[in-house]
């Protein structure tokens, strides 16, 4: 088949160059910190966490258990793919060795350079061909984009990726599809959730959105949208059913909440994530956990959190506001003990706070121009961090709608024509088996 013109292997020419150099750089910063993930301290912690220690047993032929340094039986502390993917990879390069160090990190730096190619087309969509190209490009480069993808092994890039595709996909079911298209549209949504759930956070907003729009076109919808929630079900049933299994309960995504509740709001205000409220930094709370059993220690820690939030419901105003300001400053502390523990933060509030003033401004562009994804992302903006300012923050956890707030800065700083039209139709149909063929591929 030729080549389309203006096209690489499918994918617009601009975009293919911009994936290459985003793998590119990503890749060069693997081999920097790549040895990083080798060391022997707390049993190869530093290899992925809990993430590591669950595909270890995986590995070893445990099942998905023990996400801590002892053998503690099943759990449900997480969603199963990224464990399952990071098991893949020691099967293949060994465990904890030097090849599946750069094998994880290679995969996470993929996911981060494919992201480039439906932030180019929801950018496209919704901000017009010179901002999509921009976003595309600084997406390349973004250095919260490379950090994260090439020293951490977690599944951070790939929810950034699978969001993006989402996002890419919800933009191309507003106008009439087939019941093949949503169908996968559910699927994709199951896989993002068994990824991370705290995406499940925007389905909701995704999904009411694309249907909205829909209806006000007289278009059929709700067989459709039941086809693609039957898809999700479906695609969860599996881990749902074996955690039922396992704990005799429901639990249909992950089992940690309570950890997480209580790492956050424990009543040491220091850091805006205290490790000593952690099983794996604090000896005494690993002790409880192995004693307690992984449900029992769950419910006894948000029991604890909620307790603290009762008596201290001030203090607790207080933190969820400093998480808010954490979120989109990168600012905590400026104390002497707090900047020794975190040398890096005057580093990343230089640009965070940049980032975020221009995001801001690329969503009051988007409203003063009339354009129509300007609430949707206003939504996703406002309604996914709001876990993390309950819970705890990190820059980390944002980075999922990354890829929307690099969209939204670049259209505050890319000068355009003031133009009513939206893409052609046949533009955005092609869109998505791009989309599509970036899933496949990561």
């Amino acid at each position: 088949m030729d080549q389309k013109p203006g096209y690489i292997l499918g994918i617009r020419r601009p975009v293919f160059w911009a994936v290459l150099l985003a793998l590119a750089l990503r890749l060069v910063v693997v081999a920097f910190v790549y040895q990083d993930l080798l060391t022997l301290r707390r049993d190869h912690w530093a290899f992925g966490c809990e993430v590591g220690r669950i595909a270890r047993s995986i590995f070893e032929g445990h099942g998905f258990s023990s996400p801590i340094y002892h053998p503690t039986g099943p759990t449900a502390w997480m969603t199963p793919i990224y464990p399952y993917i990071v098991a893949g990879i020691f099967k293949v390069f060994g465990l904890y060795t030097k090849a599946a160090a750069w094998a994880a990190l290679t995969l996470n730096s993929l996911f981060s350079a494919l992201t480039c190619i439906p932030i180019f087309y929801l950018a496209r969509r919704s901000f017009g061909e010179k901002a999509a190209i921009w976003a595309t490009w600084v997406w390349a480069v973004f250095p919260y984009a490379v950090y994260l993808s090439a020293v951490f092994v977690w599944y951070t890039s790939l929810t950034a990726l699978l969001m993006a595709i989402l996002l890419a996909m919800t933009f191309r079911l507003e106008r009439p599809a087939g019941f093949g298209m949503w169908m996968l549209y559910g699927l994709v949504w199951g896989l993002a959730a068994l990824t991370n759930a705290t995406v499940l956070t925007l389905l909701p907003i995704f999904g009411i959105w694309a249907c909205v729009r829909l209806h006000r076109q007289r278009e059929k919808w709700f067989l459709q949208a039941s086809a693609a929630a039957v898809i999700f079900w479906v695609t969860l049933a599996p881990w749902a059913i074996r955690n039922h299994t396992t704990f005799h309960r429901v639990i249909l995504f992950r089992d940690n909440f309570g950890l997480e509740f209580w790492a956050g709001n424990n009543g040491n205000t220091s850091n805006w994530d205290t490790d000593a409220a952690h099983p794996s930094e604090n000896p005494l709370e690993l002790d409880e956990y192995e004693r307690m059993g992984e449900l029992a220690y769950m419910a006894k820690k948000q029991g604890q959190a909620l307790a603290f939030i009762s008596s201290h419901p001030g203090t607790y105003a207080q933190l969820v506001v400093r998480r808010f300001v954490f979120t989109w400053t990168g600012y905590w502390s400026f104390a002497r003990d707090y900047l020794a523990e975190e040398p890096m933060d005057p580093w990343n509030m230089a640009l965070c706070i940049p980032v975020t003033i221009l995001m801001l401004l690329g969503l009051g562009r988007a409203f003063r121009e009339g354009k129509d994804t300007a609430m949707l992302y206003l939504l996703i903006i406002v309604a996914f961090p709001l876990v993390f300012y309950l819970t705890h923050t990190g820059m980390r956890f944002r980075h999922t709608i990354d890829p929307v707030i690099v969209a939204l800065a670049c259209y505050a700083v890319v000068p355009l024509p003031r133009l009513s039209r939206e893409p052609a139709p046949l533009e955005l149909e092609e869109s998505v088996p791009t989309s599509g063929r970036s899933v496949s591929v990561a």
